[in-house]
């Protein structure tokens, strides 16, 4: 199945940190993604931190706009934990995402930002299996 005919989402978060709040930044997302890894829809989730700048990075993966409902449910008390720490400068999803997920997006962010959407042109997916799988 080629990449375009799929329904997969891919959200970038970008994330300005408070000053003096790195470390419960870090310690809040570490929870936030080890929660992720076991409990999570997600397919993939990485996030960068350019201390220097004081930003984070946040890249999520996920299957379609039903996992992205699912993983708010969820991880709702993890991603207030991470807000105390930081501010969103931009977010951006990849993908087409229902009109539910789309305006949850806007309402989650409230006056930080405007959220930009880009729809899939073309594309494909290649993970990596484990070996033995």
């Amino acid at each position: 199945m080629s990449i375009h005919e799929t329904t997969t989402l891919l959200f970038r978060n970008t994330m300005r940190i408070t000053d003096g709040h790195m470390a419960g930044f870090r310690a809040a997302v570490a929870r936030a993604v080890a929660f992720a890894e076991r409990h999570g829809p997600q397919l993939m989730v990485q996030t960068f931190v350019d201390e220097e700048r004081m930003l984070a990075h946040s890249f999520q993966l996920y299957r379609d706009s039903d996992a992205v409902r699912a993983h708010w449910r969820l991880a709702d008390p993890y991603i207030r934990e991470v807000m105390e720490h930081c501010r969103v400068e931009c977010f951006e999803v990849f993908g087409e995402p229902d009109a539910d997920v789309v305006a949850g997006v806007r309402s989650a962010l409230g006056d930080q930002c405007v959220p930009a959407f880009s729809p899939r042109v073309a594309g494909f997916v290649r993970f990596a299996t484990a070996p033995g799988a």
